[in-house]
């Protein structure tokens, strides 16, 4: 007895992408990651976000509950040149931050 590892031809998918969907890396904005750390209160980390991107008390707090909870949180996008500026300023604050192209 065999066994067939493989589905028939009639059954393979190929995925193609259509004409126009290709998006250069360039093309897609830039995000500010900030990062979970054993080292400062959530309150800063809360006070932090308003300072720095006007966020209000509840965004601010909602954010900073995703980097405590789940890891890390997308805190601003844009520009490459922009979100380089906003990692140095949360590394001049004292938080653990990245920046990575929007997937």
């Amino acid at each position: 007895m065999s066994v067939r590892t493989s589905l028939p031809v009639e059954q393979e998918q190929t995925q193609v992408e259509p004409a126009g969907s290709e998006f250069a890396v360039e093309d897609r904005p830039w995000q500010t990651i900030v990062w979970n750390d054993p080292v400062n209160l959530m309150s800063y980390v809360t006070y932090v976000f308003q300072k720095l991107f006007g966020y209000s008390r509840e965004q601010a707090t909602k954010l900073m509950l995703d980097v405590h909870h789940k890891g890390r949180a997308i805190v601003s996008s844009g520009s490459k040149e922009k979100v380089e500026g906003d990692v140095a300023k949360l590394h001049a604050a004292g938080l653990w931050a990245t920046m990575q192209h929007e997937s």
